[in-house]
């Protein structure tokens, strides 16, 4: 077993390779390698950034961007369509008026700037053309990939490295799983509780996919005395008031995982879990702010118990 841990898309990253192969060194400096090249390019935080150049370009037509930059949009894009509008890349202008208009460790370091709210764009006006590999944005919208981009790329570098090797990629708590272990047996994945954030809540049994959070309790930060925090509802273009503090969903894939989790947590409990519960590919475990746990009757087939 070989790890490296290291910091990138304003998470800690976790590279796990199952084989004590001399090769899976170089691998894991490769998967580092691919956060921070993604970073660079797709980071709403950095000027210089290819994301950051297609946003100052809103409302003056088409930019032809490149690869990875498309293919990080059509993802966000996707997960735009399969939540239907609730989890979309169209939040940047929001989340700058809440006060999130720099690296996390930076805000929460510094004054945080106030504005009004703003409302976030309809996802919908994003023109993107295959062919030319162009997108247009309209008037006004800053696009914000953020936990969207790290879970994408998590999830291609699992992939890559599961050709050679069993793999395991947590960008920030965002979990993709390339398959089994070198041993047949599955990955134990701890989900920590909110409320007490040292002790474990459940302890999962994940063979392949995704593992994904969702929470309103790490990424926040003061702003004129009112707590805030990253997770934007686009139907008001202020940070989401709901009674789940995390939601941790087990999917087919991290992407799918990711996107489900923000739902729940937009959704609220009640209409989260009946959202949830036309999916059964997926397993969730809610937590409430008032402390409640909702463990979906899909999640037994993941929970780790005494003597497996």
């Amino acid at each position: 077993m070989q790890q490296l841990r290291f910091h990138a898309m304003g998470s800690t990253i976790t590279v796990i390779i199952d084989s004590d192969e001399p090769t899976a060194r170089a691998a894991l400096g490769a998967a580092r390698k691919t956060f921070l090249r993604y970073e660079r390019m797709l980071s709403r935080f950095r000027p210089q950034s290819e994301l950051s150049a297609l946003n100052r370009h809103a409302g003056k037509g088409p930019v032809q961007v490149g690869r990875t930059l498309w293919r990080a949009v059509q993802h966000a894009l996707r997960a735009a369509r399969a939540s239907d509008g609730l989890v979309t890349p169209a939040v940047g202008a929001a989340l700058i008026a809440a006060g999130y208009d720099r690296d996390f460790t930076a805000l929460v370091n510094g004054a945080v700037k106030t504005s009004e709210p703003v409302p976030s764009p309809d996802w919908r006006l994003i023109d993107c053309h295959p062919r030319r590999r162009t997108i247009a944005l309209p008037v006004g919208m800053c696009l914000d990939l953020g936990g969207s981009a790290k879970g994408w790329t998590a999830t291609l570098v699992a992939r890559r490295l599961g050709r050679r090797f069993p793999a395991l990629v947590d960008a920030g708590g965002d979990i993709a799983v390339s398959g089994l272990r070198h041993d047949g047996s599955p990955w134990p994945i701890e989900v920590a509780d909110p409320h007490a954030p040292d002790q474990g809540i459940e302890l999962l049994l994940v063979r392949r996919g995704g593992v994904a959070t969702s929470g309103i309790d790490y990424r926040r930060w003061q702003q004129e005395g009112h707590w805030q925090h990253h997770l934007i509802d686009p139907r008001t273009g202020t940070p989401v008031a709901t009674d789940l503090l995390s939601v941790t969903v087990v999917a087919p894939n991290l992407l799918e995982a990711e996107m489900a989790a923000k739902t729940i947590l937009l959704l609220g409990a009640e209409s989260g879990v009946r959202w949830l519960s036309t999916r059964p590919k997926l397993a969730g475990l809610l937590v409430g702010i008032d402390g409640r746990i909702v463990r979906t009757p899909t999640l037994e087939g993941y929970r780790w118990r005494s003597g497996e």
